[in-house]
């Protein structure tokens, strides 16, 4: 990882690691490390890190909603927490901060859209969550979280799949729906491949998925992304 991009990173979500390692090591996924370990030379991924974080992530967030909610009994708080910790809520977080163009991903990858994936994008944000505890203990880490999860997403956001989310937003702006169709599907039966398209209004976002399903909302994450930008 070059020192700009970890540098900007570091500005953005406002804590500097002591050790910058434990912040390359976060944004490694697996496919980067699978390509360049050769022989002896291991290169280490931000999957532990990634379980340090999720764990993180589910203590301060159990504790904001036991501070926060106290008319809301055990089961209501465990289904809201499983919302702000779900995949697509913490692609939206990742997103927010730019994640994705930090990462270092294998060739192949990155160039099947992983920079945009709500599943490398949230395990990469787990990671960073793992990395910033270790680096500087609990109380950085619940910061973090505070500021980039639980500060950033509102109650209509949790939890509504990114094509919902979409469609409402393409409502508002352009009075209309974005509409889907299959651009290719790739791939043994047993490991398919599809790719899908999402128009909306000038706008046209492609990206890929092992089902339909996962290729459309990847998608429709991207155009949300774009329409943000406008705004």
């Amino acid at each position: 990882m070059s020192e700009t991009v970890r540098e900007r990173l570091q500005q953005t979500i406002g804590y500097r690691f002591q050790n910058p390692e434990l912040l390359t090591l976060a944004l490694t996924h697996s496919s980067y490390a699978n390509e360049n370990s050769h022989g002896p030379r291991t290169v280490e991924c931000n999957e532990r890190l990634e379980f340090l974080g999720d764990a993180v992530l589910e203590l301060v967030t159990s504790e904001y909603l036991y501070e926060t909610r106290r008319d809301m009994h055990e089961g209501s708080m465990s289904k809201l927490r499983a919302s702000i910790v779900c995949e697509p809520s913490l692609g939206i977080c990742a997103r927010d901060i730019n994640l994705g163009e930090c990462l270092r991903l294998g060739h192949g990858e990155d160039m099947t859209g992983g920079r945009e994936r709500d599943s490398i994008l949230s395990d990469a944000f787990e990671s960073v969550i793992g990395a910033i505890y270790l680096d500087g203990g609990p109380d950085p880490a619940r910061e973090f979280v505070h500021r980039f999860v639980l500060g950033n997403l509102t109650e209509s956001q949790l939890f509504k799949d990114t094509k919902t989310r979409l469609q409402e937003i393409a409502q508002q702006m352009f009075h209309c729906e974005p509409t889907y169709a299959l651009v290719k599907e790739d791939g043994p039966a047993h490991c398919k491949e599809f790719t899908m398209s999402c128009t909306l209004d000038r706008f046209c976002e492609v990206a890929t998925g092992h089902s339909k399903k996962q290729a459309e909302q990847e998608c429709a994450a991207q155009m949300l992304k774009k329409l943000k930008e406008l705004q």
